[in-house]
């Protein structure tokens, strides 16, 4: 049959209009040689897609968070090894390494059949494809939900509640969530949430908001602290910040009280003793050096 050309011109901007719809062919991931990948939506679908490049970080480089990085070790561990292991929350300040802890882990044991998929949050309805794919894999997999809050209302909010009470949504044996997050409860909280509350035999009993909020991260199985430094933890962090960063760049380290006060300053300015503080004031000392030598 013979179409007109102004019907074949109508179909071809009809399949144009339909291929950006539709997800890009993408070949399956190969897990042995990728450690960790993000899952990209793409109209009514998604897909893997490998991270080329995972900063090297260890977890020796991560100091003033012994704590945590001892118990979140345990847990990966025993994940690794086929026992029972919890969810993960890790929530407190800004910068205070929470990220970076769980990318240290996998550093640390890739080579033992650890793999991470970072999934958004707006993405998290996409859980049971991504749990499609990784289910049969014979590697250990941790759903990194990196930053993560709600508000009232997300859809995200009841899936990820769902996964983590093993209902509709469970996650495989082959699989943990991390969360990453600011806020305790993945929530804002606010004042008029407590006026529900009240005293039933001399104990306090938390009203239905508080409850619905609490609901949520009381399903994960640990709860991971992350606090901001005091200041003789913070200037210890960038004093081994900046020797690790002279040694990378081949010069020797330096630490003197002049750059102790540059760094108290630096934190000022930024209002927070963190790792991220830390790590960013011993690049721009770092840099001012480097420069200053070549001129």
């Amino acid at each position: 049959m013979n179409l007109k050309p102004e019907v074949v011109e109508q179909l071809e901007r009809v399949l144009s209009s339909v291929e950006q719809l539709l997800p890009k062919a993408a070949e399956p991931i190969d897990w042995t040689e990728t450690t960790a990948a993000n899952w990209r939506r793409h109209s009514f679908a998604g897909y893997l897609e490998p991270i080329e490049y995972i900063e090297d970080t260890h977890l020796d480089d991560l100091v003033g968070i012994e704590l945590q990085k001892q118990i979140l070790e345990k847990n990966t561990r025993q994940f690794l090894h086929g026992y029972p292991a919890n969810n993960v929350l890790l929530w407190g300040s800004r910068g205070t390494g929470k990220s970076s802890v769980v990318r240290a882990l996998l550093n640390k044991y890739a080579d033992e059949g650890l793999r991470i998929v970072q999934v958004d949050k707006n993405d998290l309805d996409y859980l049971s494809d991504i749990f499609a794919q990784i289910g049969k894999q014979p590697y250990r997999y941790i759903i990194l939900c990196d930053d993560l809050s709600f508000e009232p209302g997300d859809p995200g909010y009841k899936i990820l509640k769902s996964v983590l009470d093993g209902s509709v949504y469970a996650s495989p044996k082959n699989v943990l969530i991390y969360v990453t997050s600011n806020r305790r409860h993945l929530l804002p909280e606010f004042f008029t949430d407590n006026l529900g509350a009240k005293m039933v035999h001399n104990e306090i009993h938390h009203g239905e908001a508080v409850e619905e909020k609490i609901s949520l991260s009381d399903r994960f199985g640990l709860w991971v602290s992350f606090y901001v430094f005091k200041q003789d933890l913070y200037l210890e962090i960038v004093e081994k910040t900046i020797a690790r960063l002279c040694v990378e760049n081949q010069v020797e380290p330096q630490w003197d009280e002049d750059m102790a006060k540059a760094a108290i300053k630096w934190s000022h300015e930024k209002s927070k003793r963190c790792g991220r503080t830390a790590l960013q004031f011993a690049r721009h000392w770092l840099g001012q050096y480097l420069l200053g030598k070549e001129g």
